[in-house]
């Protein structure tokens, strides 16, 4: 019996970067671990060589991330900018929050777990806030369990 795979979400930039990543690995990197595979097989005796043994670690790395990426490519699920809409939370909604217990605004960006970067604070629909604020509307007040305790945040707007 197969295993379904999971549909993966993705905005259209995360889609693109997704896109952008694959096809460097399958040119630039490709050929840049071939020629290190090359000038390490030159260096003669493979049983003693760690450039030859490096390179080709690189190069099964290289190979499972290029699987990786067609498999996400292959079930993804772009969200449509217009099918967005700002009545509740989606994924690709940009919501600003109240931190309610330090009364602090954050704005966070709901994206499918491949696009996570809490740098950005793009978190996921899977995560336990984005769960939390999925289908919420704006003026609702949410509650996310979290090892703390439970966290409650205020959504203040929902935009696109």
């Amino acid at each position: 019996m197969e295993d379904e795979k999971k549909e993966v979400i993705l905005t259209q930039e995360g889609h693109d970067k997704l896109e952008e990543e694959l096809n460097y690995l399958k040119t630039e990197k490709r050929a840049e671990i071939a020629d290190r595979i090359k000038v390490a097989l030159g260096f003669g005796d493979l049983s003693e060589n760690s450039e030859y043994d490096e390179a080709k670690t690189a190069q099964a790395e290289n190979e499972t991330r290029i699987v990786e990426l067609e498999d996400k490519l292959r079930h993804a699920k772009i969200i449509d900018q217009k099918d967005i809409n700002t009545d509740t939370v989606q994924v690709g909604n940009i919501v600003k929050v109240l931190d309610m217990e330090f009364d602090e605004k954050i704005e966070y960006q709901i994206v499918g777990s491949t696009e996570v970067n809490l740098s950005e604070n793009k978190i996921s629909n899977e995560s336990p806030l984005g769960v939390a604020l999925l289908g919420a509307k704006r003026n609702n007040v949410v509650e996310v369990n979290a090892p703390g305790g439970v966290m409650k945040y205020k959504i203040l707007s929902i935009k696109k």
